[in-house]
């Protein structure tokens, strides 16, 4: 019987470096309950509080399978963009692109006021994000992207090899832009202090992973190692292993990426590291390598890409030591301090699973690596949904996600797509 969340062989380097935290019990019991949310993460817990001010009668069960923090939502690369992401821009459809824009960064400032209403120390900033690229394949992206802010009317610099190098300290990229449309954070911290929102009518189990849904007398049942959840209602917040339990499979799948986070740069090393000292930069391939340099001078690397299953870390290790000292060979010495995967809810062109799938049963997954501010905003609209509230055409503006056939072709599709997409664009990788 599968669970919904793998066995990560590594613990988040994000959380890790938090204080430790008081983690809710596991689910050792049988509860009726309204609505059963099944995932703390940034779309369950933003469902969870915005179905609490629509009907704060309302008994709520949370359930995660790992520990607030640990999981996805406490393993990506911290960037939190209020605009769209590079391979979702269509600057063909300025209208449709504005809506999505305009959703995003009134989700982004109300994100703000609630990491500020915490009361948690949370490291975000609105420090912007890069975009580079190197080759043929990412240059024709990156023409791509600066039509979209183009037509979008959104501000950016455009930087060659040069500037590139003087601000964040590479020579590997031959082209690039700087944005300021985006915010680096600390994304275990931002997930920890949105948690600490919850209201009392939410009851949060922790290491609860779900083994089983059901219907039984027009209910939901979910089952836990430690006990079942009998609701009303049903929401799946949990991504990528929605399908594990018989959900969105025609259209879902798992991708594995990896980050490695060094330990606080030296001073000599921080001299030959440009003069921008807290940024993000995102590649123009959707295969190349993400990168960050952090406000207390770390460096992040996240990269590398596995269908459905995590790969061993010691070749983690190599593969990312890699693309960091190709990028920076004045760190060659440097080695990291964690390494880890997340798996991230892959659909084939980027649309978003999302809405009430069957009778009282709401799901958001596929988020595509872009799962922090629209995971947040999907997560809201279905508990406006659910409480028959307007909502934007999320179809419309997000896209219907494609059929993906069963495996083994999916599986060997994704490998053959990967391989043709990585000798298209060895250089960005």
């Amino acid at each position: 019987m599968a669970t919904i969340t793998p066995d990560y062989a590594s613990v988040s380097g994000w959380n890790a470096l938090l204080p430790p935290r008081q983690v809710s019990p596991s689910l050792q019991k049988d509860l009726n309950v309204d609505v059963v949310i099944v995932g703390a993460g940034f779309t369950g817990i933003a469902c969870a509080r915005r179905w609490q001010e629509h009907s704060p009668e309302s008994s709520i069960a949370l359930l995660d399978a790992s520990e607030v923090g640990e999981g996805n939502p406490g393993r990506n690369s911290g960037f939190l963009l209020d605009i769209a992401l590079a391979e979702d821009a269509d600057p063909t459809n300025s209208e449709r692109m504005a809506q999505c824009n305009q959703l995003t960064r009134e989700t982004m400032r109300a994100m703000l006021g609630d990491l500020k209403t915490s009361g948690q120390n949370v490291d975000i900033q609105r420090a912007g994000t890069y975009r580079a690229a190197v080759g043929t394949a990412g240059c024709r992206s990156l023409k791509n992207y600066t039509k979209f802010l183009d037509t979008s009317g959104l501000e950016y610099r455009v930087l060659d090899r040069q500037q590139l190098h003087a601000e964040i300290g590479t020579e590997f990229y031959s082209a690039g832009l700087y944005s300021p449309d985006c915010y680096l954070a600390q994304p275990a911290a931002v997930i920890r202090a949105l948690c600490c929102l919850l209201p009392e009518s939410v009851e949060l189990f922790e290491n609860s992973p779900v083994q089983k849904i059901s219907t039984r007398s027009a209910r939901w049942i979910v089952e836990t190692p430690g006990g079942k959840v009998s609701a009303h209602k049903l929401v799946l917040a949990n991504n990528a292993f929605a399908k594990e339990l018989g959900i969105a499979k025609p259209n879902l799948a798992s991708v594995y990426t990896y980050a490695g986070l060094t330990a606080p740069l030296r001073d000599s090393q921080i001299k030959v590291l440009g003069e921008n000292s807290n940024w993000g930069l995102l590649p123009m391939h959707r295969l190349g390598s993400t990168l960050r340099r952090t406000s207390d001078n770390r460096i992040l690397v996240r990269s590398l890409h596995d269908y459905e299953n995590e790969r061993n870390t010691g070749n983690v290790v190599c593969e990312l030591k890699k693309r960091l000292h190709s990028r920076f060979p004045q760190l060659d010495s440097i080695d990291f301090q964690s390494v880890w995967g997340g798996a991230v809810g892959f659909t084939l062109n980027g649309a978003p699973i999302w809405g009430e799938l069957q009778a009282n049963l709401y799901v958001a997954a596929g988020c595509n690596g872009g799962g922090t501010v629209k995971g947040t905003l999907f997560g809201q609209l279905l508990a406006d949904l659910a409480h028959e509230k307007p909502v934007p055409d999320v179809e419309k503006l997000f896209g219907k996600p494609a059929y993906m056939p069963p495996d083994p072709f999916r599986g060997l599709g994704y490998q053959i797509s990967t391989a043709w997409q990585s000798w298209r664009g060895k250089q960005e990788l």
